[in-house]
């Protein structure tokens, strides 16, 4: 008689859990990181971030063994224009987030990234005309209410959660139409941009900036900023082969929430008011949009393995 051992969907989900509650805590507290090197100017942190997620993702993929995806994807003109978009986008992005964490923004940038969830369920019903139910439709209408708070009160940021939200909400939808993994597409994406990353930094030293930072500690974490960038994706897409969609929904919000606090409780931002409107219509709608998300699961029959 055959005894092979048939995987335990228990302890995938609870292995995955743990996955994905460790990509999105390290989301989370990513602005310690950035503020440890905010003397440096945001241009140059994420040019690091790129140069040194190069080799990082060289030795993931030799390990994974998924050359073979980035080749394909490099001979594929269709993939490799969306892969291309998709780098300008997390190049947008990044630089931005960067930016709004060492300028003290990182209220404006938390919100931007609760409004992103928010800003798919619009995606798809624009551009894959998917079908939205009448929480759903709340859901953004209570959210536009949030933005139109925060516009009256406070629109010096609002641009900056705008931008972070649209940038990688779109981001996410071309990587959903591109046919090609989550690592070996960071990596093509990462080498589209690495060419403007590393010039920038030669130009850097051949001016006489300290591009490396000004002190030892500086230069070391700049040198972590690959693995600190991508071990939250690699976590995440662990989580994601072992979780529901609607678990994964639900995580995504640990992160803007864990920024929210070290913004205001240890950064010591500005909560205004406007700040207060908005987060409260925000919450409100991220409410529906779990309720709708946990109806649609259990009204979708589980698929048989």
């Amino acid at each position: 008689m055959n005894h092979a051992s048939t995987p335990d969907p228990h302890s995938a989900a609870r292995r995955g859990l743990l996955l994905g509650l460790g990509a999105y805590g390290l989301w989370g507290v990513l602005p310690v990181y950035f503020k440890l090197v905010g003397a440096i100017p945001a241009v140059d942190i994420v040019a690091h971030r790129i140069a040194w997620s190069l080799p990082f993702l060289a030795v993931l993929l030799w390990v994974g063994r998924g050359w073979g995806e980035v080749r394909t994807a490099l001979t594929q003109r269709r993939t490799l224009a969306l892969l291309t978009v998709t780098a300008l986008l997390i190049g947008v992005n990044w630089l931005l987030y960067v930016y709004a964490v060492t300028a003290g923004f990182i209220l404006a940038a938390s919100l931007g990234y609760y409004l992103n969830p928010l800003a798919n369920v619009v995606l798809g019903r624009v551009v894959l005309k998917e079908k939205l139910s009448a929480l759903q439709w709340a859901a953004v209408a209570l959210a536009a209410a949030g933005i139109a708070a925060l516009a009256a009160g406070a629109l010096g940021q609002l641009w900056i959660s705008l931008t972070l939200c649209v940038t990688f909400a779109t981001y996410g939808l071309l990587r959903k139409i591109a046919p090609v993994d989550a690592v070996a597409g960071l990596a093509v994406e990462t080498a589209l941009l690495a060419p403007i990353a590393i010039a920038w930094l030669a130009w850097g030293i051949a001016a006489g900036h300290p591009v490396f930072g000004a002190t030892s500690q500086e230069t070391a974490l700049l040198t972590l900023a690959g693995i600190v960038s991508t071990t939250p994706l690699l976590l995440f897409t662990a989580a994601a082969r072992r979780l529901q969609y609607s678990t994964l929904g639900m995580l995504q919000f640990l992160a803007p929430t864990l920024q929210f606090l070290l913004a205001v409780l240890v950064y010591g931002e500005r909560f205004t008011t406007a700040h207060a409107i908005a987060f409260g219509a925000i919450w409100a709608a991220l409410l529906l949009y779990v309720t709708a998300l946990l109806r649609n699961a259990r009204a979708t029959p589980a698929m048989p393995e």
